[in-house]
């Protein structure tokens, strides 16, 4: 696998701590709320938690939210999800959101490979 050094992913998180911080301060109920819907949703049910966090991963791409990819992305590394597995879920994030989301898989696969690299 060629790694390219289009973004770095893993500073792109790092350095979206202090942002959100103040965001969390700003307006605390929003981001409280925020919070408690993030834990209801990664509750355990009938999908667990790496399969949660490659939808996403996908949805993170189909949207096109650059933040949203290295989190989750990050996130599904550390529920166990393969490089392999990261790829079939950005094929299927290519075919709903067409050319920008291929675009934007191929960044997310770059965020995989930086994050096990620095792993």
């Amino acid at each position: 696998m060629s790694h390219t050094t289009f973004k770095d992913w893993p500073a792109m998180a790092a350095g979206l701590i202090p942002a959100i911080k103040e965001l969390h301060k700003s307006v605390p109920g929003v981001m409280k709320a925020f919070r408690e819907m993030s834990g209801a949703a990664h509750e355990g049910g009938a999908l667990d938690s790496k399969t949660k966090e490659l939808l996403a991963v996908a949805i993170s791409v189909a949207v096109r939210c650059d933040p949203c990819i290295t989190y989750h992305v990050e996130g599904a590394r550390k529920h166990g999800a393969t490089r392999e597995e990261i790829a079939e879920t950005l094929g299927l994030a290519i075919y709903m959101g067409a050319g920008p989301s291929a675009m934007y898989a191929a960044q997310a696969l770059e965020a995989y490979d930086q994050y096990t690299d620095q792993a």
